[in-house]
């Protein structure tokens, strides 16, 4: 009798456990959802979620409410929006960009909402001396949307490409076994490096030869943000097509049937 129920006792434990465990990815899903949803979110932006996934993507990077997230060049605060709610109140936020201006967005949504925005934090990046700056070691996700081939275009460098520059510093920040999650516009692997330069789009694969340079371990690749109909061949790059439209009028009908550009999802680990 005793050890049956000695049997039974350490079954009830494994489904207990089993259900703590199976009901972590479902409470964070919840999470998720409530910051996809907030009603701090600029009815412009929330317009733009069938375009950029925030909800998949944010879930396959695998970002949870209590982690010390950075945000790299945070830009108007597109996802600022969503992961300053989602980290509310048990997590850190930095907004991370080219010091002092990069970070005046997310400064101007902590002023306006400090019950969502109020624990951001800001550095700079990339960093340099006398500039605050990500403490190393103290992340546990890093995330950048739509910004490698920026750095790889030299864009605040003078034309010099600083991307491994800017990978050194990431895996900095990152805690060991943190994660790097990279959104950015897709260059066929067929095209000339020469694109690289000036079409706003990135090769896949200099993208993880960056990383993987840098230290960080190839995790998975998600295709959420794909769109076959962008053929990443524009003559004014990336920009012809929304939200920039570099070409205005002409032709604006056609580039919005084809959408936002087609985009690379990828999720590295640091050993």
């Amino acid at each position: 009798m005793r050890q049956t129920l000695t049997v039974l006792g350490l079954l009830t434990t494994a489904i207990a456990v089993a259900s703590v465990a199976a009901g972590e990815p479902q409470t964070q899903r919840h999470a998720l959802r409530d910051a996809v949803s907030a009603t701090t979110r600029t009815p412009t932006n929330v317009a733009r979620d069938k375009y950029r996934h925030p909800l998949e993507t944010l879930s396959f990077f695998g970002v949870k409410p209590g982690d010390t997230v950075v945000e790299i060049w945070p830009g108007g605060g597109w996802y600022t929006e969503i992961l300053g709610p989602l980290t509310a109140g048990k997590g850190t936020l930095y907004a991370a960009a080219p010091w002092p201006n990069g970070v005046k967005s997310a400064q101007t949504l902590q002023a306006k909402d400090a019950k969502a925005y109020g624990h951001l934090k800001f550095a700079a990046f990339p960093w340099t001396e006398g500039q605050p700056k990500v403490p190393d070691g103290s992340a546990d996700a890093v995330l950048t949307f739509r910004n490698v081939h920026n750095w790889r275009m030299g864009y605040q460098r003078d034309g010099q490409d600083y991307a491994p520059e800017a990978f050194a510093q990431m895996f900095a920040m990152l805690k060991p076994g943190g994660i790097l999650g990279i959104e950015d516009h897709r260059l066929p692997e067929s095209a000339s490096d020469e694109r690289e330069k000036n079409s706003g789009y990135i090769k896949v694969s200099t993208v993880r030869r960056l990383a993987e340079q840098a230290g960080f371990k190839f995790v998975a690749a998600s295709e959420v943000n794909a769109n076959p109909k962008d053929t990443a061949d524009w003559k004014d790059g990336v920009w012809t097509l929304p939200p920039s439209y570099r070409l205005k009028e002409v032709d604006r009908a056609k580039y919005e049937a084809i959408g936002e550009s087609d985009r690379m999802t990828l999720k590295f680990r640091k050993p």
